[in-house]
């Protein structure tokens, strides 16, 4: 499929741009916060066991997917700058963008035979599933300066995570439906003898499906990419070397240095409430049955993803009349709240009404991240290494923070400890935030 050159700030770019949170987005919500946590809880509940042998040793199963997942974080983290030089010699990081998007999407789908017998191809599959969504998606980031001028940024970020919200909660609404009624989709029960399961495992497969197709408008737009002209020792290695140069800039870029250490410190903490939500509504909150854990962690999941859009479009129109970063220090504020809200969380209805106030902050907080930074980055055509260092220091972040939380989780036998130590982080936001300049200077 070719793609058609679309003038920067044009309405189509920016729709395009913009639609591929519609098209990976239902990985970050069926795969990642819904259903498949809840699949996997279900799995090891409905073997009777706690513990699965893995590398020839007994690892618990809330350990070991935190585990897989901090190593693909780490992996993240190597991978992106590797690509970011190597696209930006070929100058053409729409290919790579592709390339994982695939790799996602068909990961989702392998996650159809994820069994305890299949243990290590299912876990391959889940952390291949978050590479591809990751590293696509700071590809997708990187295009935000080629696409958008900076005073259209905010909105269009705005509209992206909207989109994604929206696409993301139509499939797994339908998914939702599988799972509750699966003979009514003549779903009949697999080899671990429950209906439910076999539905969920279809889920994985739309969502690699959805993703493939849907983000093929996407590619269809997008510019190829900027080449980088002149003569390179080592292309493999230059990723790194351009996160060192983006580093040395940081010196004169006093503004950018600050926002980053608070970005860094914050969204450590966002990420990892948005990775173990689930799975802490599963352990602690007092579900009556099994049905009624399943539908109502969908349901709460449901409940941020509507709120989200809300969240999203709200903060986008407090930041043009508050300016960027004071918003966001009011959204860490609000974050601090939820974290000690949480600690108190028992019923099914506190978790609900803390669903609902997890949406309202999570789409504003990651959509204004996203096009602060854009504004705050000086004028290049080297936005990929740029993003590139954005994408690596949270995903150092998700590693650090992912860590501390399972440890502090160990440490004290609560994850409710856990998160309480996470709102310091959120405090520590705050007060890095009140050290960037408030008013943000567009570039002209």
């Amino acid at each position: 499929m070719t793609s058609i050159a679309l003038v920067k700030g044009s309405k189509k770019l920016l729709n395009a741009w913009a639609f591929y949170d519609w098209a990976n987005s239902v990985y970050s919500l069926v795969i990642a916060s819904a259903i498949f946590p809840i699949f996997y809880g279900a799995l090891f509940r409905s073997a009777n066991i706690e513990k699965v042998t893995v590398f020839g040793g007994e690892i618990a199963r809330a350990p070991l997917i935190s585990y897989t997942t901090s190593l693909a974080f780490v992996f993240i983290a190597i991978i992106t700058p590797l690509i970011s030089g190597v696209a930006d010699y070929l100058g053409n990081k729409r290919m790579f963008m592709k390339f994982f998007c695939y790799l996602g999407g068909v990961s989702c789908i392998g996650l159809y035979w994820f069994s305890l017998e299949n243990i290590y191809f299912g876990l391959l599959c889940f952390f291949m599933g978050l590479v591809g969504f990751w590293v696509s998606f700071a590809i997708n980031n990187s295009y935000l300066p080629d696409v958008a001028h900076p005073e259209q940024m905010d909105a269009i970020s705005a509209k992206g995570f909207s989109m994604g919200y929206a696409g993301s909660v139509l499939l797994l609404l339908f998914n939702l439906a599988m799972v509750m009624k699966p003979k009514f989709f003549g779903i009949e029960s697999d080899i671990e003898g429950v209906a439910e399961l076999k539905a969920m495992k279809y889920s994985f497969v739309t969502v690699g499906i959805w993703w493939i197709i849907f983000s093929q408008y996407t590619f269809y737009y997008l510019p190829k990419g900027n080449k980088q002209e002149g003569k390179r020792s080592n292309v493999i290695l230059n990723g790194f070397k351009e996160l060192k140069g983006v580093w040395h800039q940081l010196g004169d870029q006093i503004k950018l240095k600050r926002y980053l250490v608070a970005f860094f410190v914050y969204s450590m903490a966002v990420q990892t409430v948005m990775l173990i939500a689930t799975y802490f509504g599963e352990e602690e909150i007092g579900w009556g049955s099994d049905s009624e854990r399943t539908t109502g962690l969908i349901i709460s999941i449901l409940v941020i993803q509507l709120v989200a859009i809300l969240g999203a479009v709200i903060t986008a129109n407090a930041s043009k009349k508050f300016g960027n970063v004071k918003t966001l220090v009011v959204v860490n504020l609000l974050w601090i709240v939820i974290c000690v809200y949480a600690f108190f969380m028992l019923t099914p209805v506190d978790f609900y009404i803390g669903a609902g106030c997890v949406g309202l902050v999570m789409g504003g907080i990651q959509a204004l991240s996203r096009s602060t930074y854009s504004k705050f980055i000086p004028e290049t055509k080297d936005t990929t290494s740029f993003f590139s260092f954005y994408d690596v220091a949270e995903k150092i972040g998700i590693v650090i923070g992912t860590f501390l939380y399972g440890f502090v989780a160990q440490v004290t036998g609560s994850m409710r400890n856990a998160i309480i130590f996470l709102a310091v982080f959120f405090i520590m936001g705050v007060i890095l935030l009140l050290r960037v300049d408030k008013k943000i200077e567009t570039k002209e």
